[in-house]
């Protein structure tokens, strides 16, 4: 039996179990941003999970590595029991089932698969076969002033979707197909390369209307190019320390909106209608961010017991809290699967940074701050789809310690 082991652990068995698991995973993704409802969503999360635990059993680790699994595992089973929802007992063991898989291949096949996916929507919508190609509804822009308090009706716009359903998806999924992209091919990247994502960039925003998307995408495609240019930048320690900067001022900031949400939408009730709001500075400020955010804050409280808000939150979260959907997806981490769980994964996060700063890997700095502040406005990483969210490829290459490559390396094999 243990040469039988052996020779499976040795096989190409471990990596087709990992890839198998990978690609379900990547296609109820692209499932789930069409206009098709999965039927068989759940059990495919149950074959995807036994497909990685599998793989988790042919991997190499130490005894005390996998102590540190069975306690990760244990929390993710104590917030299964609590919600109902096993989603961190996926997330655990496909983080550890990512060790000894190359990152630029996981990452190359979760790109080609995505954007093939995103393909096919969109062709299926603009040849009329299936999906629609617009929406037009009510976007939020409108002050609240008149939608909530004087009642008058919204004015209904009209924005491009491409067969996803909402024009913010569409918007989701160039940002995240963008970066992924810079992230897999940073060295190799021009000026035009640039110059062309950008386009791309505003032609995205044309048709869909997301500011937010736009200017986390316009950041992130002018901080790379800076970066592959200025190569002196990439060794500088302060730049780190600015990722450590955005992660705790984003947790911060989300913690402190979570806490503040009626507070804000009373002063903003105030103002209307006193021309005071009634509040200190804080509140003041906080209640302009909102209205940048088209209500994102404010939208914490829409519900009958203000679910969101950090009242709400729990140790390991209750189960009625997954029927509840907003866009600000640090608190949502914290509202959905708890204090514990979402500090774990914060904690992960900070892991990861250091790792990046050990490893100098400039790129994958800059997707981290990215990603990080594109939470605090959008929860699309924070989801039961995995394959959604990349970062999680990235802490289990570098975290689980499974690439055995040297400090100062950077995840393709070449010196930083």
């Amino acid at each position: 039996m243990s040469e039988l082991y052996r020779r499976a652990r040795e096989s190409r068995l471990p990596w087709f179990l990992f890839y198998s698991g990978l690609t379900l995973e990547l296609l109820m993704v692209i499932v789930d941003k069409s206009n098709y409802i999965n039927p068989v969503e759940g059990q495919l999360f149950r074959v995807t999970f036994l497909l990685f635990a599998l793989k988790l059993t042919l991997t190499g680790y130490s005894l005390r590595e996998w102590a540190v699994i069975a306690a990760l595992e244990a929390v993710a089973f104590v917030s299964y029991r609590a919600t109902g929802g096993n989603d961190l007992i996926r997330l655990v063991t496909f983080v550890a089932a990512c060790r000894d898989i190359p990152l630029r291949q996981m990452l190359k096949y979760t790109f080609y698969v995505t954007l093939a996916g995103c393909t096919v929507i969109i062709m299926l919508a603009l040849t009329g076969i299936y999906g629609a190609v617009s929406l037009t509804q009510d976007y939020g822009h409108a002050a609240p002033e008149v939608t909530r308090y004087i009642g008058e009706e919204a004015a209904q716009e009209t924005r491009y979707t491409l067969g996803m359903g909402h024009p913010n998806a569409l918007s989701c999924m160039f940002l995240m197909l963008a970066v992924l992209g810079v992230y897999i091919w940073f060295d190799r990247m021009k000026w035009y390369s640039y110059l062309f994502l950008m386009l791309l960039n505003v032609g995205v925003y044309l048709l869909t209307g997301s500011k937010t998307g736009m200017l986390i995408a316009t950041a992130f495609l002018a901080g790379a190019c800076v970066l592959h240019y200025c190569r002196s930048l990439r060794d500088r320690k302060f730049l780190y320390a600015g990722g450590l900067f955005v992660l705790i001022c984003s947790l911060a900031f989300s913690v402190d909106a979570a806490a503040c949400a009626q507070r804000v939408r009373d002063a903003r009730w105030n103002a209307f209608y006193y021309n005071n709001p009634r509040d200190n500075r804080h509140i003041v400020l906080l209640e302009k961010i909102d209205r940048l955010t088209s209500g994102r804050i404010v939208s914490l409280t829409d519900t009958e017991g203000n679910e969101g808000m950090i009242g709400t939150w729990s140790a390991f979260s209750e189960p009625g809290n997954r029927e509840h959907y907003f866009d600000m997806g640090w608190v949502k981490l914290f509202y959905w699967y708890g204090v514990v769980p979402g500090s774990l994964y914060a904690a992960a996060q900070l892991a990861l940074l250091w790792k990046l700063y050990r490893r100098r890997d400039i790129c994958g700095l800059l997707v981290f701050a990215t990603l990080t502040v594109y939470t605090v406005i959008e929860a699309h990483l924070i989801s039961v789809y995995l394959g959604r969210n990349f970062l999680l490829m990235i802490m289990g290459y570098y975290l689980t310690g499974g690439n055995r490559e040297r400090e100062g390396r950077l995840p393709d094999g070449r010196p930083a």
